[in-house]
């Protein structure tokens, strides 16, 4: 059965901002993108790369609300998981996320 997880306080993952959630094994990169919250598995299905920053700690490229890996380029939809350019070939898994009670959670 899946629960509903808390993450952080709404404000510390302010609008423009990302950041990665070590859950029951997984690393979880959860987006603010104008208010919105968004999740998916910090995993490149192409080569098994990180997704939300480069290797030097840096956010990696956001273009609307896509994720480049930083490695090959490969991009994802941070909405729902599904490779939106190649190399990458199969979809991220996705999570749902909410902001309830002033608390950034999602569904695992």
């Amino acid at each position: 059965m899946a629960d509903w997880v808390t993450l952080c306080a709404n404000q510390e993952l302010p609008p423009g901002q990302r950041e990665v959630f070590g859950i029951n094994g997984r690393w979880i990169a959860v987006f603010n993108i104008d208010g919105a919250v968004y999740a998916i598995e910090d995993l490149c299905t192409h080569d098994g790369n990180v997704l939300a920053f480069d290797q030097y700690d840096q956010p990696s490229k956001l273009i609307g609300c896509e994720v480049e890996c930083p490695r090959h380029g490969a991009r994802f939809d941070i909405r729902n998981g599904k490779v939106t350019r190649r190399p990458a070939e199969v979809d991220v898994p996705w999570f749902e996320a909410r902001i309830k009670d002033g608390n950034v959670q999602v569904l695992i």
